[in-house]
């Protein structure tokens, strides 16, 4: 594959972050119980299950949830 510019890897891209519910607190700033609030009124992502007992939140997720914030003044 001599001369080859161009890789097909996709090994390489970027893999979203999962955060655990303690870390989108201290992120976001808000309480476990308004994070699940948000959730239940659709206004709070929701998180995705990453094991049998175990749910995350993609970081993107979180991070696109607070630009709106800042773009629209919403609290």
């Amino acid at each position: 594959m001599t001369g080859q510019t161009q890789s097909t890897d996709t090994t390489h891209q970027h893999i979203d972050r999962m955060l655990r519910r303690k870390e989108v607190e201290v992120i976001t700033g808000r309480s476990r119980s308004a994070i699940y609030e948000g959730m239940a009124a659709g206004t709070f992502p929701k998180p995705v299950k990453i094991g049998a007992r175990a749910v995350a939140w993609p970081e993107s997720a979180i991070r696109k949830w607070i630009a709106e914030r800042m773009e629209g003044g919403q609290a």
